[in-house]
Formats: structure tokens, sequence, C-alpha cells
């Protein structure tokens, strides 16, 4: 497995593409802006759809799953979610194929069968989601009502990249329904906090916590809370968003419930969700010129035991320890392996490894065997140490949770290093285009002067932040007065 990586001070979108391919995590397919996630990619998304299954498990959150066609009709019955997404949208028309008369070798589509109502490919799961909520709800005793899916969308993007922004992605879509619009606000406000603590612990990525602009909110919502990442290059990821739909889709599919007071009402909604984009986030994060390097809470292999030797009878002394390690590793619940294999060489498995960022690389040879050690090497800072072998249980464990925690508090310190006040726009611009990060700002809530600083600059409004203080001031635009700052980026 050759490295090889052009540099991310060189061309970091150019490094993130080669690294993706690389270290085995997806690569384009046969289907134009659609990719395949290599078993390698797939077992870190696992990792991340268990951890946040627990989380929705944990509030009272059940799976469901829904069709992937929408008829039409019911995706129109929304007007801003259907003309939000109208440009994305895959449509099927015809439900056969046939021959082609005029060369038996081809098909073409039958006229025939075309579809009585044309069928939307699910760009998200709101309206045959709130058509099927209409046949469950009929009472206060039917809320609330907490279902998530986990499932595949499809947008019709001109311009991909692999997990940033493909046509076909993974997902999870939360939509629940609430008896009272302060109980859908909380779930907002709760699943926002779950993504939060989720990217913070679990993907070692420190993030910003807010509220979307009403340009940047979600087609249908009333109101749109976000966790927002600073990547390497200076470029923000919205990591997760959580919506507050207040009554719109209930309206729009007439589901109603009666009240303890025998009230006819329309129930209040919300819908979250987080998708393969994590998979970009977690790289763009953390990782070096040297390739992928991995939170050991979402490294598919947390150690991995590599043999040096020359024959078979120093492999199976080095065998007899390693495979004591793993299964003492393995009862402290450390996901470990011993790469025994005799088709590569030492020196290329450590390269594999170091490009795929498994956190810690044990290597056993025979002067370790005689002195009772082992080398133990870090990935997140390749440093390397000898290790007493009764210490290396509880040194693994150790330095997993050091490099978990280590690594947030790199992400950190580069995001918060990168989070400049401005007060002119020459600053701003200055910033935007010397350093990058998030320029924060005052701005006069005005969604003209929000299109103008986008036009003129292409950074957006990330979110305003829940823990931003008032204070007075004049927009960085405009100059009319402002009473908070908000933050701005260029984004993906």
């Amino acid at each position: 497995m050759s490295k090889n990586l052009t540099k991310r001070s060189e061309d970091y979108s150019k490094w993130y593409n080669e690294l993706v391919v690389k270290a085995d995590l997806a690569e384009n397919s046969a289907v134009r802006g659609c990719m395949v996630i290599k078993p390698y990619g797939y077992a870190i998304w696992e990792k991340m759809q268990a951890e946040l299954d627990k989380k929705f498990k944990e509030t009272g959150h059940q799976n469901a799953y829904f069709p992937l066609f929408v008829p039409k009709s019911l995706f129109e019955a929304e007007e801003k979610n259907a003309e939000g997404f109208a440009k994305e949208c895959a449509v099927v028309t015809h439900y056969r194929l046939k021959t082609d008369p005029e060369d038996a070798s081809k098909l073409i589509v039958d006229p025939n069968a075309k579809l009585e109502e044309e069928l939307i490919v699910r760009p998200t799961s709101e309206a045959i989601i709130w058509s099927t909520y209409k046949g469950w709800i009929q009472s206060y005793r039917d809320l609330p009502l907490l279902i998530n899916q986990w499932a595949n969308v499809v947008r019709w993007e001109m311009r991909t990249r692999l997990f940033l922004r493909t046509a076909e992605f993974l997902w999870q879509e939360g939509h629940t329904a609430h008896a009272t619009k302060q109980e859908a606000i909380a779930e907002t406000e709760q699943m926002n906090n779950i993504y939060a603590d989720f990217a913070e612990n679990f993907m070692a990525i420190p993030v910003i916590k807010g509220r979307k602009t009403e340009s940047e909110r979600f087609a249908g919502a009333e109101d749109t809370y976000c966790i927002e990442a600073l990547m390497q290059d200076g470029k923000a990821l919205q990591a997760g968003t959580s919506h507050f739909l207040g009554q719109n889709f209930a309206k729009a599919f007439d589901v109603k419930f009666t009240s303890k007071e025998g009230k006819l009402d329309y129930v209040w909604a919300t819908s979250w969700g987080v998708s393969t984009r994590l998979m970009g986030a977690l790289i763009m994060t953390h990782s070096d010129d040297n390739g992928l390097v991995l939170p050991p809470n979402l490294a598919p292999i947390q150690v991995v035991i590599v043999p040096i030797y020359k024959g078979e009878d120093q492999l199976d002394q080095i065998s007899i320890v390693a495979n004591e390690l793993v299964m003492d590793l393995r009862s402290k619940g450390v996901s470990v392996k011993f790469d025994n294999r005799d088709t590569h060489r030492p020196g290329a498995k450590f390269a594999q490894y170091e490009l795929q960022g498994v956190p810690l690389r044990i290597a056993i040879g025979p002067k370790d065997l005689e002195k009772g050690t082992v080398e133990l090497a870090r990935r997140d800072t390749l440093t390397k140490q000898f290790v007493e072998k009764d210490q290396v249980i509880d040194t693994v464990v150790s330095l997993l949770s050091e490099i978990q925690e280590s690594l947030h508090q790199k992400a950190t310190k580069f995001r918060d290093e990168h989070i400049t006040e401005v007060t002119t726009f020459d600053e701003f611009k200055n910033v935007l285009e010397v350093k990058g990060g998030f320029i924060s700002a005052h701005w006069d809530g005005s969604a003209e002067i929000e299109q103008k600083i986008k036009e003129i600059t292409k950074a957006t409004i990330r979110c305003i932040p829940f823990d931003g203080k008032e204070e007075n001031g004049v927009c960085v635009y405009s100059g009319n007065p402002s009473k908070i700052r908000v933050l701005f980026a260029k984004a993906y």
C-alpha cells in the first residue's frame, strides 16, 4: 500500500481525495457522482452508527424504515420543502424496459410502462413519513412519536467529492411528533446536543452549536439548529442539523390529534440528521501528511501487532506472545489485530497501518522476546517506546484514552486559534484570504446583506452561536446597528 500522498500544504483538496482512496475508505463508482464505501471505511461508519443508535435509543427513539420512493403529489404537499429540494431530485417516470426492436442487444424504456404518477427518489423523507403518521396519530396518547430511520438518500449533485458531497449518501433521519410547541423545541435542542456530544467525545471534533439564519435554514423548517466544525484548511463543515418544523408538515398532511381536553389540533414536528459527510469531517480534522489519524473510539483496529522475524521458528515463538496479548487486550474491550501475513514485509505493514490511522502499533522481534519487551508506536505523535511485556495491557488502555483526549485538545486549539473577531469589511476580507477559519463579525440581520457578503467573499453565515453574548456594534458590511456577532466562513 503506497503512501506517496500530496502534502496538505501543497494541495489540500488533492491530499484529501488521495487519502480517501489510498487508505481504502472509498472510491468512485461506475455511477457518476456515487461512491463505493470499502470495508475499512464502512467499518468506521458502523462504529459511528452504533454509538449514535445507542444515544437515540437511550432518549426513547425507535428505528423504522420507510420507502425509497415518494409519490410526486406527496412531495409537493409541503411547498417550501418541495421547492427547496426540487433541483436535486431524481424522478422515476417508467417501470419497465424492453428490447430495442432495431438492436436486440440493447434495452430501451417501454413507452407503454409510464407510471400514472411520477415517483421522487427521496432526497429526504419528511413527505412519505408525515403521510404515514396521519394514520398513526389520532390522540394525545399516541404522542410523542419518536422515530429514526437509517437510510440512503439521493440528491443529484453536479459537483461531487467522496463522503463530502455525493449523489447518493447514507444517513440517519429522525422524525418526531409532539403535542406541544415546547416539547418539539426541547426535542430539537436535545438532538443537537446529542450530535455535539458525539462529535466532541467520540470523534474528538470540537464543534460550535448555534442556529442557522433564515436563508440557511432547512426547507420547510421554522428553525434549524446546527453543529459547525472547522477543518485544517480553514473551511467550515456543517456536521449535523436539527430542525424545529412547527406545524408545517402536520398541516400539509393533515396530521391532527385530540388533546386531553378533547380539542383537535395539529401536532408539532422535528427532524434531525447526520450523514456519511461525518467521514469527511473525521479525515480532515485529524489526519496528516502520513495518512489517516483516527481517534481510538472510531478506529476499527485500535492496536495492530506486527511480528519481525526470520524463519518459522521465530514466528512461532513471537506468535505465542502476540496471541496472548490479543486475548488480554480483547478482554479489556480493545480491538486488536495480529498481522502475521507472510506476503508482506514488516516495513510494508508499518506503512499500511500508518496510512490507515491505526492508533497504536506493537512490534515484536527476537530481541524483544529476549528482553521481555515490545515496541509500542503511537500514530498521532509518531513516537515509540519500549514497554515491559507485563505492562503492555495497562499501557495500551491508558494510551488509547490519552490519544483520544490529545486529538480533541489539538483540534480545539486549532479551532480556537482560527476564530477571529473583526470590525471592518476590509479586515473581514483580509482574514478570509490570509488566515481562514471562522470570522466573528456583527451582522444587521438582513438577508440582503447576508447574500451580498456571500456574493463578494463566498463566505456564508455558518451559525448564530448559542453562547454568543449580546453586545452593541455595527454590521461589518452595512454599518447598521447590530446586537450580536455571528460566525462567517467559507464552507464545504
